[in-house]
């Protein structure tokens, strides 16, 4: 019979393994081996291939685990709508009976309403994710319509939780997204209707409008909650706030010019 080594599934996590257990199953393994061929192999020589074989083991079982523990649930039903009643934490949603599903927990309506766009920045996103069809919960998809005032922007933000992949409805867009340190490249591209760009997952991006015309955008992100950081509103505007001398240290301004900034916020 071949030898398996024993381990344990509960509610599909990995469990961690004695390296005892691992140890003696190795020496009964080794034993039986040895009772078939030779017999008088040097026992140091044994004592250490059996150490060796035992450190390997536990160092796949290890890298197996982290892999079971860091990778999303598979779908186990059709469907997991969001129960935004449940008292049960859970990372994300709770779903309810899926005998209480209806049609509207996949539906929404009002992508093709432009946005607001009289503020500061001269854009407006419409988000699409589980907070507005909550029969997207644990489907890993969402999406977002922005609209773009002449010369308005999306300001550097980003995505902690998922890709997104944009493409342009009407205008013309300079965008980009900047890799991590210590590199800090910046991938950069002007977007005229039709064309598609992608922001890789969690890098920080944006999107300005260099037109006299406004601009209209689709994004689909890989979360159904992808979540937002806008860089300077973070930064600046963060509650309670950052010290000034923390922040006048790090952008390498005055002081003053830092009060300035987060009064703004």
């Amino acid at each position: 019979m071949p030898f398996q080594v024993p381990f344990h599934i509960y509610t599909g996590l990995l469990q961690p393994f004695e390296a005892s257990q691992v140890h003696n199953s190795l020496e009964l393994v080794c034993t039986a081996l040895l009772s078939t061929r030779q017999k008088t192999l040097d026992p140091v020589r044994i004592n250490v291939r059996i150490q060796m074989a035992s450190g390997f083991i536990l160092a796949l079982l290890a890298l197996s685990a982290s892999s079971a523990l860091a990778s999303d649930p598979g779908q186990l039903q059709d469907f997991c709508v969001a129960d935004r009643t449940s008292q049960v934490f859970v990372n994300g949603f709770a779903c309810k009976d899926p005998k209480t599903a209806l049609v509207e927990d996949f539906f929404f309506s009002g992508l093709h309403m432009a946005g607001n766009t009289s503020n500061k920045q001269g854009s407006a996103v419409t988000a699409v994710n589980v907070a507005q069809i909550a029969g997207l919960n644990t489907l890993g998809i969402s999406l977002a319509r922005v609209d773009y005032a002449p010369y308005g922007q999306n300001p550097p933000h980003i995505h902690p939780r998922a890709t997104e992949i944009l493409t342009v409805l009407e205008g013309s867009l300079y965008v980009g997204f900047i890799t991590s340190n210590p590199e800090n490249k910046l991938f950069s591209k002007v977007l005229n209707k039709g064309d598609v760009f992608v922001f890789p997952q969690g890098m920080i991006h944006f999107q300005l409008n260099y037109g006299t015309n406004k601009a209209i955008t689709i994004a689909a992100l890989s979360s159904k909650n992808p979540g937002v950081i806008t860089i300077a509103s973070t930064v600046f505007g963060s509650n309670p706030s950052i010290s000034g001398d923390i922040l006048a240290k790090a952008f390498q301004v005055d002081k003053k010019m830092v009060d300035h900034i987060q009064a703004q916020f």
